[in-house]
């Protein structure tokens, strides 16, 4: 890994109040593909125009396919800044998107999930697959173990993560989390609620970050 880049440190002390809320830079996690509902893609569209006309910086997987390419073309296309971040070999696939603002091309997954965290003030989850639970649930974990305080904004098109979020339900009733664990991540119907939803994300407490860890 580049010396340049580091993981993230563990947030110091109890999570108080919410950290500065001003958003500059949003990091999208969605699908690299345009799914079957054609909503999940004027819902890209919208989030993409409204992004850029707020001058939010988006930052997302660098792909040019999928609902990912959809909201970084329609920022790009109403004046916005664009962030892609790719390991290697998907663009020997030919996968990245050359147009963007900047494209940051990486070495591993794992290296591409730790630079749009650094780079991001909080995260917006879209419709998506594997790739795009892997990178949700990578930063709410991380989020749990005091790494950042950094909103996550889970928009909830047409109950699409409704099934995610009743395994959520599912774990805490086994036993294997805080009831409260679902403070780390914001549920919201539209992209339009997005900025109200990143401005007014809780901050879990210490002890629901902590209390699996004392096997409470």
């Amino acid at each position: 890994m580049p010396s340049s880049f580091t993981f993230p440190r563990a947030v110091e002390g109890a999570v108080g109040p919410a950290d500065d809320r001003r958003i500059r830079a949003l990091c999208v996690f969605s699908g690299s593909r345009i799914g079957v509902d054609v909503r999940f893609r004027a819902a890209a569209e919208r989030l993409g125009g409204l992004m850029a006309a707020r001058g939010i910086r988006l930052i997302y997987g660098g792909g040019a396919i999928g609902l990912m390419g959809v909201v970084a073309r329609t920022a790009l296309a109403a004046g916005g800044e664009v962030v892609g971040v790719i390991p290697d070999f998907l663009m020997a696939l030919e996968v990245g998107d050359p147009g963007v603002t900047e494209l940051i091309v990486v070495k591993s997954m794992h290296e591409r999930k730790a630079r749009m965290f650094e780079l991001a003030d909080a995260f917006v989850v879209l419709p998506g697959g594997l790739g795009t639970l892997d990178e949700t649930i990578e930063m709410a974990t991380w989020k749990q173990l005091q790494l950042h305080r950094k909103p996550i904004v889970a928009v909830n098109l047409e109950g699409y993560w409704d099934p995610f979020f009743r395994l959520l339900d599912n774990v805490v009733a086994g036993g294997f989390a805080h009831p409260a664990m679902t403070q780390l991540v914001t549920v919201v119907s539209s992209v339009d609620e997005v900025f109200g939803a990143v401005a007014n994300a809780p901050v879990p407490t210490r002890d629901v970050l902590l209390s699996h860890l004392q096997g409470d």
